[in-house]
C-alpha cells in the first residue's frame, strides 16, 4: 500500500492511497488547483484513480474533485444524501458501502453532524491484516478537535448528530486506529485543531476534552459554547461545489 497526505489550501488536507501491486487508488477531499499533483502521483505510483471522494461538500475551499474525476475518468463520489443537493451527477456513497482499490479495502461510514452529508473513510490494507489501519475523518474528527456543528444553523441539533456519529462509528474502532483529518490548525473547520497532521483513536480518546464527555446534553452545550468564525465566502464556495 502507498499512502500520501497532501497539506494544501485553508488548512486543508487532501489524501492519495492504494495498491501499487494492482494499480489502482482513491484521491480524497481533493482541492482546486491540485488535479495535476493527484496526475502526477498517480504517474509515479504506476497507479489508475479509480474514485475521487470529498468527504462532504466543502464550505472552506472550492474541491478539485470533480475536475479531477473528468482528468482521468475517475468515478467522483459524495453521500447519497447530496442527490438533493447538488446539480450534477456523482456516484453515490451509502453508509457501509465498500470500494476496493486492490489490496486496500475502503468503507464508507456516514458521520452527520459537520454537516448532513459527512462521511468517513475506514481503511484496511488486506496485504497487511483484517483489521482497518486507518481512517479518514473529514470535519468531523481533528486532532485534539471536533467538528464544528453550525453550518447549517441548527448547531445544537448537529451537534448531538455529531455526539451519536462519533460513538457509533469511531470512537468503537481500535486503539490503535491513525486517523487523518481533514484539516490542520488554521482552519475554520473546528476550534483548536492541532498542527500536527495525524493521531490515533486512543490517543484522541485520552486527551481531546470533547471525547471525555459520555452525556450527550453536555457535548452539545460544550462544542456550541466555542464556534469559529464561518468561512470566508462560505456562501460562494458552497455554491461553486455544487453547481452543474
Amino acid at each position: 500500500m502507498f499512502f500520501r497526505q497532501l497539506a494544501t489550501k485553508e488548512s486543508s488536507l487532501s489524501y492519495f492511497f492504494g495498491c501499487g501491486t494492482l494499480g489502482k487508488s482513491v484521491a480524497v477531499d481533493v482541492v482546486a488547483g491540485d488535479e495535476e499533483w493527484f496526475v502526477e502521483e498517480a504517474k509515479k505510483a504506476g497507479v489508475t484513480i479509480s474514485h475521487v471522494i470529498d468527504t462532504h461538500v466543502h464550505a472552506d475551499h472550492y474541491s478539485g474533485g470533480r475536475k479531477l474525476a473528468a482528468m482521468v475518468g475517475a468515478e467522483y463520489c459524495l453521500h447519497e444524501s447530496d442527490a438533493a443537493l447538488v446539480k450534477f451527477p456523482f456516484h453515490a456513497l451509502h453508509d457501509g458501502d465498500v470500494i476496493e482499490a486492490g489490496n486496500v479495502v475502503v468503507k464508507v461510514l456516514h458521520t452527520p453532524g459537520h454537516t448532513m452529508d459527512s462521511i468517513c473513510l475506514l481503511v484496511t490494507d488486506q496485504r497487511r491484516g483484517e483489521q482497518p489501519w486507518f481512517v479518514l475523518t473529514g470535519d468531523t474528527l481533528f486532532v485534539g478537535s471536533i467538528g464544528r456543528p453550525d453550518l447549517a444553523g441548527r448547531e445544537k441539533e448537529m451537534a448531538g448528530m455529531l455526539f451519536d456519529s462519533l460513538h457509533a462509528k469511531l470512537l468503537n474502532l481500535p486503539n490503535e486506529t491513525e486517523i487523518f483529518p481533514g484539516h490542520q490548525a488554521g482552519s475554520v473547520c473546528g476550534a483548536g485543531i492541532s498542527g500536527k497532521p495525524s493521531s490515533t483513536i486512543g490517543f484522541e480518546k485520552r486527551f481531546s476534552p470533547g471525547l471525555h464527555m459520555a452525556d450527550r446534553d453536555e457535548f452539545v452545550r460544550y462544542l456550541t459554547s466555542e464556534i469559529p468564525p464561518r468561512p470566508a465566502e462560505m456562501a460562494k464556495m458552497v455554491a461553486a461545489n455544487i453547481a452543474a
